[in-house]
């Protein structure tokens, strides 16, 4: 009985260990590491999810299910970290000795609750309880204030999506973007009012969607709205700006958007362990096709926008452009359900079907 007490005490102190280090990596580190825990927590519940939205459900039913995804995974996280650390308390209070399971469990849940309502008797015991009370506290304190922090990041991000409509449309288009700016007359404001401000949006998704890896599936407060599809708009936008639009200067600006893009994206996609080739040459295939590339090249010629007469160079040039985020963009959209936009989650096996496309990119990356 002895030893089976000692394994006990050695196996509680062991899960509560595990159980602060996944709330240590998850609230606290400052960098992207996953968490075995938060991801088992986040992969049942949207295993739920999938359950509850159907095989055959609209987008609008998928849209209105996923919408509480990410909060309520956020809670079931905390509920789950002081589920662990009342087992594994139990299990080191039974260590200790010279008390029933029962009791040790009465003992746990009163001191992570701090209730105070049983008492321990012995100084052993007292210790590992004003411990666990400490701990409790500390856990719900960390995802207090998680909290703000995951909201304000949430609420930059969908200040510059919903801002997009207005220059880009609904749902968002780089092409439709290109064209409005020309009929306004404001081309030359590219610079300043989009590039600028969604290459530092880029740098910000970097960071924020590493760290706090369950931002990536708030879903915006509009259903066709996402993040990711008005992160594409925007990189097809400056990639035909740098392919195919002349006059002036060269645009440094759209390039430097573009590489800020892509590495964003491929950074969120190394979190969810999404495979995409981290070297691709110019040349190699894309999932936008040579007939979409020439309807928007018309389309824009249409609007007047002074383009290239090089029509095959400008084509390898976008196509040179978008494979650095091609693969990354298709994959999260799918991952996250994403709404209908051309050139993003309309491409490959998603087939014009979200719910059918996040759940095999979802299964793909055992999500």
């Amino acid at each position: 009985m002895e030893v089976l007490r000692i394994l006990a005490f050695a196996a509680g102190l062991m899960l509560v260990f595990v159980t602060v280090a996944s709330a240590i990596r998850t609230v606290i580190l400052p960098r992207g590491i996953p968490s075995r825990l938060s991801r088992f927590v986040f992969v049942q519940l949207r295993s739920l999810y999938r359950l509850r939205i159907g095989r055959r459900a609209t987008y609008e039913r998928l849209d209105k299910v996923m919408a509480s995804y990410g909060p309520v995974s956020l809670l079931m996280l905390l509920l789950t970290w002081v589920t662990l650390v009342v087992i594994g308390y139990t299990a080191m209070y039974w260590g200790l000795g010279g008390r029933s399971l029962r009791l040790a469990f009465y003992i746990s849940g009163s001191s992570v609750f701090t209730l105070g309502i049983f008492h321990t008797g012995d100084m052993p015991a007292t210790a590992h309880s004003f411990s666990e009370a400490a701990l409790g506290l500390v856990l719900l304190a960390m995802l207090i204030t998680y909290l703000p922090s995951i909201y304000t990041a949430f609420s930059r991000r969908e200040a510059l999506v919903t801002s997009l409509e207005v220059r880009a449309g609904s749902p968002p288009s780089g092409v439709e973007m290109l064209e409005r700016f020309h009929i306004l007359e404001r081309a030359d404001q590219l610079a300043g009012e989009v590039w600028g401000r969604w290459e530092s949006w880029f740098v910000d998704i970097e960071e924020t969607h590493t760290s706090f890896s369950a931002l990536v599936f708030f879903r915006s407060p509009q259903p066709d709205h996402s993040w990711v599809t008005a992160a594409g708009a925007v990189l097809d936008a400056a990639s035909l700006k740098a392919s195919c639009i002349v006059g002036g200067e060269r645009d440094v600006e759209a390039e430097l958007c573009i590489r800020a893009g892509y590495l964003a994206l491929r950074r969120v996609a190394d979190f969810f362990r999404i495979p995409y080739n981290p070297d691709p040459r110019r040349g190699d295939p894309v999932a936008v096709t040579r007939e979409e590339f020439d309807e928007a090249y018309a389309r824009l010629a249409r609007a007047g926008v002074p383009l290239t007469t090089d029509t095959d160079k400008a084509w390898l040039d976008f196509a040179g452009w978008r494979v650095n985020y091609d693969t990354v963009l298709i994959a999260l959209a799918g991952l996250t359900a994403a709404p209908y936009a051309p050139w993003s989650s309309d491409r490959g096996i998603m087939n014009y079907r979200p719910t059918l496309f996040a759940r095999r990119i979802g299964s793909r990356l055992g999500l």
